[in-house]
């Protein structure tokens, strides 16, 4: 009698770019389960603000760490019970009616299981030391964000979907600067359908290889929708720095723009944040992990 032969292959690991491919893809199929959201113009801003804030944690943990060995005192640009590591980064967190109460309400029950300001609320009053911190730009950001997921128990695995992100792997967030872009193009597909326009990438391109910015100049895009232009010169311009000095020119000094609309507000500055991170060189790791936050207060809130 013959014998069955076993099988000896195994899957292959998946790749960053698979595992984030995939962990994205599954938070916009279960989003499309939500009946409060109409189309990837109403997902892929939710998806960016719960991406923003496990961004800022990430970041936070890596400066705590930073100036705990450097014997200096933290400040969080949020506070506890608001952290992401507060609410979100458990999978049996808070969840349900809970959730969407305390994402939306003015006043509810926080994860610590006291009464307090709800989480958008929170961030909304955020206020700077000295004015143009990253509180600030936090703050600026969820006055003109909008929790429209209504189901609880479906926003509580997005959530645990995205909690798989380390923003603090420049290979994932690399990879991730890629996977935003390509969901901000089909963005901009759909929104070319009610009257809006987002200038092809190619063609922000190919505007400034023409203009070919000089490290020194000034940038300004007074109306920058997501963002684009402003990568696009980030990219050309990181090519021209050598040293920790040039990197602190581009990063403090040569890149501003305006946007009146708060939703491509939010969306060019999850774009220019994973622009700067996913570009870091040897030469100044440590400068842009503690500048970068920083630098994306550039862009301007403009009042229409």
């Amino acid at each position: 009698m013959a014998r069955t032969r076993r099988s000896t292959t195994t899957e292959a690991p998946l790749t960053t770019a698979q595992q984030l491919g995939s962990i994205i893809k599954s938070a916009r199929d279960i989003m499309r389960k939500d009946k409060g959201l109409n189309g990837d113009l109403d997902r892929l801003p939710m998806l960016v603000w719960i991406m923003f804030l496990k961004f800022i944690d990430d970041m936070e943990l890596i400066r705590e760490q930073e100036a705990a060995i450097k014997g200096e005192k933290f400040r969080p640009a949020i506070e506890a019970p608001y952290r992401w590591r507060d609410w979100a980064a458990k999978e049996d967190g808070i969840t349900g009616d809970l959730l969407i109460a305390f994402i939306n309400q003015d006043k509810a029950v926080r994860p610590d299981g006291s009464e307090g300001q709800g989480l958008f609320a929170y961030l909304r009053n955020l206020q700077g030391a000295n004015g143009g911190d990253r509180r600030d730009v936090i703050a600026t950001i969820f006055r003109g964000t909008v929790n429209r997921m209504i189901t609880g128990y479906l926003l509580r695995d997005v959530i645990n979907k995205i909690n798989g992100i380390h923003f603090s792997s420049s290979e994932e967030i690399h990879t991730l600067s890629h996977l935003y872009e390509s969901m901000l193009k089909e963005m901009r597909d759909v929104a070319g359908d009610s009257g809006e326009f987002y200038t092809p990438r190619p063609v922000v391109r190919f505007m400034v290889e023409v203009i070919d910015p000089k490290l020194g100049e000034t940038i300004l895009d007074p109306a920058c929708g997501t963002g684009g232009f402003l990568v696009e010169t980030y990219k050309k311009l990181e090519q021209q720095c050598h040293t920790v000095e040039d990197m602190e020119v581009l990063q403090k000094h040569t890149i501003f723009g305006g946007e009146a609309k708060p939703q491509p507000y939010m969306l060019a500055q999850m774009n220019l944040l994973c622009t700067v991170w996913s570009f870091r060189r040897s030469i100044q790791e440590t400068a842009c992990a503690i500048r970068f936050v920083k630098w994306a207060t550039r862009i301007v809130w403009m009042l229409s």
